[in-house]
């Protein structure tokens, strides 16, 4: 290697998608749609022979802006996510917290400088039934189960703004029945004519669904925006499902 290689930086690697785990009694499921898909990221792992951390990203750019920011949120994600998990008599809602704060310092030091990323993370515990989760100014995650349809509001604000944020996280309870859906942006500001999707056409999907699968219900939310937009569209929409088996 020359003198020059050698000052040259190392390229930043893409980020990949993982393939989703299977889970114990429960099904997690994903389904993206779009020509801008890199700015929606997602990414799965297993932390703990009980436990499934999953979350999503939206990085505004084109991917050579954020292919950087990507990468790094993502191994940040696989890394401290194993890490915090893997002690013993972890608080969950404490891990959540830390990693949120990890994550948020990832991306200011990738963008180097002021770069909005909202961000949903949670992990699902098989054996209990539920998910620590926090949410940095993303779309809420909205809750089916037997009281109906409940939105999962914004704990934090959007990760990549301030060095300093105080973290905060949340949990909730799946019965056996009940899913959980989160929807990116794109698909909630998905538009026909003026007019948005919004959050309550998707609280209508999910309400009137009828499946049971994860999937099914993902594809159910992008075939819907599909048709109320009526032509293709540039923007990344992502949604994605935890479904508990009855």
């Amino acid at each position: 290697m020359s003198a020059l290689e050698q000052s040259l930086p190392a390229p930043i690697p893409d980020p990949f998608h993982s393939d989703i785990m299977e889970l114990r009694g429960a099904e997690l499921a994903s389904i993206q749609y779009g020509h801008g898909m890199a700015s929606d990221f997602h990414d799965f792992i297993r932390v703990s022979p009980n436990r499934a951390l999953f979350g999503l990203l939206d990085a505004a750019g084109g991917l050579e802006q954020i292919r950087g920011i990507l990468s790094a949120s993502q191994q940040t994600f696989r890394t401290a996510g194993a890490e915090l998990f893997a002690q013993r008599d972890i608080n969950d809602t404490d891990a959540m917290m830390e990693l949120c704060l990890q994550l948020n310092l990832a991306i200011l030091k990738s963008a180097e400088g002021v770069r909005p990323c909202p961000a949903f993370a949670g992990c699902y515990d098989e054996a209990l039934g539920v998910v620590s989760y926090f949410n940095a100014g993303y779309t809420p995650g909205l809750l089916r189960d037997h009281t109906g349809v409940s939105e999962l509001a914004a704990t934090n604000l959007p990760l990549g703004l301030f060095s300093h944020i105080t973290a905060d996280a949340s949990m909730v309870a799946l019965e056996p029945g009940a899913v959980l859906l989160l929807v990116s942006r794109g698909i909630v500001e998905g538009k026909s004519q003026a007019e948005e999707f919004g959050l309550q056409r998707v609280k209508d999907v999910l309400q009137q669904s009828k499946t049971a699968s994860a999937k099914e219900l993902c594809v159910s939310v992008i075939d819907r925006v599909r048709e109320f937009m009526r032509t293709p569209t540039l923007n990344a929409m992502t949604a994605l499902a935890l479904t508990r088996n009855p």
